[in-house]
C-alpha cells in the first residue's frame, strides 16, 4: 500500500472515530467531518504539488493559527515548546538568579538592579555592578540577550560571577538559581535603605500603592503593605493601576474584597459557561475603613478594569484618570490531548455590579470604566510618568562616598497630573470629612480638588 492510500485510511479512520466522539446534532457531526475532510485534502494537494519540500511542523501551527486568528487577539495556540515560557508569563516568574541588566555603549553588562529576596542580591550582587565573566566565561563582546540565557538555567544549578563594585573591587560571588517571583507591589519611592516608602503624605497621612500585574502573590503583597500603612495610621489610600495589563481574576476578586465587605464584586457569563457571580465576604476584608481613590488610564486593562469597576460600583472609591482599555474576556488554558500544546480560548466575559459589560466590542461606545473625575495626560507626559515608575522600582547604586558627586545640576522633576489631582482630592476629602467615612457624594470629594487642571506638558 502506497503512502497517500495509508494517509487516507488512517484520516477516515480517526473522522469516523471523530464522528462518533463528538458531542451534538447529527448535523453537527456532518459539518465536523466536512471541514477535517476538507484540511485533509488541502494537505494532499499541497504536499503532492507544492513547488518546494514541506515543513509539515510549520504547516500545522500555521493551520491553526489561522483558525485562532478568525476568534479574538486572545485567544491563541501555543505548541509544547513555548508552554513552559508561556506560563512563566502568566504566573510572573522564571527561573534565573534575579537581576535586571542592561547594556552600555561600551558593551558593559551592568546590573541595573537586584530582585528584592532573590539569590543575586542574598550573594551581594549591587546596583552599577558590572559583570565580567559567569561560570567561567568572559562576557567580553557578548550581547545581553546571550547574557541572559547563560545567567538563566534550571532550578537548583549554582551560578558563579565576577562582578566589579562602582568602587572599582572586583568580586567572584556564587548564587543558586531559583524560581523568581517578580513583585507587584509598589510604593512611592525607595528610601535610603531600598525599602519602600509608601506615604505620597505625612500630614494627612496618604499612602500610596501601585499594582503592576496580578499574578499569584499579588494579593498576599498587598495585604503586607496594607498593614504596614494602617500600622502607621494611614488616612486614606491611593491605589494606582495605570499601565497594569491585569493578571489573575482570582487575585482581583481577593483585592476587591479587602475593601468591601458585602456585595457583588464581578460576574462572568459566557455562551458556554454558566453566569457566576463573585460575591464579598465581610470576614476577608480589612478591619477599617478609609477614604480611598483609585488611579487608572487607557492601559489599565482585564484584572485592573474588574478592581477599579467593582470598587466604583460598590461606592468604596473615587476613581481618576481616563477611560481603561476594555478588556474585560475570560481566557481558559485548555491542555491539548497527548502534551500537544495547550489552548488560550476566550470563554466569556467580564460584567461589573452595575451590569456593565467591560469589554469593548466591535462599535461600542460604552466599555471599561470611566473615573469620576477625568484628568486626561498627553502621550509625552505618560511615559515620562511610566519610566519614573520604573526608576522608583530599581535599588539605589551603592555608590562609595569618594565617588559621590556633592552636587549636581538639577533635573526636570516628573509632572505626573494624575496622581496630583489625587492627593489634592485625598487631603481635601480628609480635611472636610474626616478619615472614617467617605464624602458623602463624588460631587463633594471632587470640590476639594483644583477646579481647573494643565492638561499638557
Amino acid at each position: 500500500m502506497n503512502r497517500e492510500k495509508m494517509a487516507w485510511l488512517v484520516s477516515l479512520v480517526l473522522i469516523a472515530m471523530l464522528a462518533f466522539q463528538l458531542p451534538g446534532s447529527l448535523a453537527h457531526r456532518d459539518d465536523d467531518y466536512s471541514f477535517v475532510k476538507m484540511l485533509i485534502d488541502i494537505h494532499r494537494q499541497i504536499d503532492s504539488n507544492y513547488v518546494e519540500p514541506i515543513d509539515e511542523e510549520k504547516l500545522k501551527l500555521g493551520s491553526i493559527n489561522g483558525m485562532m486568528q478568525e476568534l479574538d487577539p486572545y485567544s491563541i495556540f501555543v505548541p509544547a515548546a513555548r508552554q513552559e515560557e508561556f506560563d512563566s508569563l502568566l504566573e510572573g516568574s522564571f527561573k534565573g538568579v534575579g537581576i535586571d541588566l542592561s547594556q552600555g555603549e561600551n558593551g558593559d553588562i551592568e546590573v541595573v538592579s537586584p530582585i528584592p529576596d532573590s539569590p543575586a542580591l542574598k550573594a551581594g550582587v549591587l546596583a552599577g555592578d558590572i559583570i565580567l565573566n559567569v561560570n567561567g566565561q568572559d562576557l567580553k563582546g557578548k550581547k545581553i540577550a546571550d547574557v541572559q540565557k547563560i545567567i538563566k538555567g534550571p532550578v537548583g544549578t549554582e551560578v558563579r560571577m565576577t562582578v566589579r563594585h562602582l568602587d572599582g573591587r572586583q568580586a567572584e560571588l556564587r548564587m543558586t538559581r531559583q524560581e523568581i517571583v517578580l513583585p507587584t507591589v509598589m510604593g512611592y519611592r525607595r528610601d535610603e535603605h531600598n525599602e519602600w516608602d509608601y506615604w505620597v503624605s505625612r500630614d494627612p497621612r496618604v499612602a500610596y500603592v501601585r499594582i503592576t500585574q496580578f499574578t499569584n502573590d499579588t494579593f498576599t503583597e498587598l495585604r503586607k503593605a496594607l498593614n504596614k500603612a494602617l500600622a502607621g495610621e494611614m488616612q486614606g489610600l491611593i491605589l494606582d493601576l495605570r499601565f497594569n495589563p491585569g493578571g489573575r481574576l482570582d487575585q482581583a476578586r481577593q483585592v476587591v474584597n479587602l475593601f468591601v465587605r458585602d456585595g457583588v464584586i464581578v460576574v462572568t457569563r459566557g455562551l458556554h459557561r454558566a453566569e457566576e457571580i463573585s460575591r464579598a465576604s465581610a470576614d476577608q476584608a480589612l478591619p477599617k475603613d478609609f477614604p480611598m481613590i483609585v488611579l487608572v488610564n487607557e492601559h489599565s486593562a482585564s484584572a485592573a478594569e474588574i478592581v477599579a469597576g467593582s470598587l466604583k460600583d460598590n461606592k468604596r472609591a473615587l476613581i481618576v484618570g481616563t477611560r481603561t482599555y476594555g478588556k474585560g474576556s475570560v481566557q481558559e488554558v485548555i491542555p491539548m490531548e497527548e502534551d500537544e500544546g495547550e489552548l488560550k480560548l476566550t470563554v466569556a466575559y467580564y460584567y461589573l455590579p452595575s451590569g456593565r459589560l467591560v469589554h469593548r466590542k466591535k462599535g461600542a461606545t460604552d466599555w471599561g470604566v470611566d473615573p469620576q473625575i477625568s484628568v486626561p495626560m498627553t502621550e509625552q507626559a505618560e511615559t515620562r510618568v511610566l519610566q519614573d515608575q520604573g526608576e522608583q522600582e530599581f535599588f539605589h547604586k551603592a555608590l562609595p562616598p569618594t565617588t559621590r558627586p556633592a552636587t549636581g545640576p538639577a533635573t526636570e522633576p516628573v509632572v505626573d497630573l494624575q496622581l496630583q489631582e489625587a492627593v489634592s482630592t485625598m487631603v481635601g476629602s480628609i480635611i472636610l470629612y474626616g478619615e472614617h467615612q467617605l464624602a458623602p457624594t463624588t460631587q463633594a470629594i471632587s470640590a476639594a480638588s483644583p477646579a481647573t487642571r494643565p492638561l499638557n506638558q
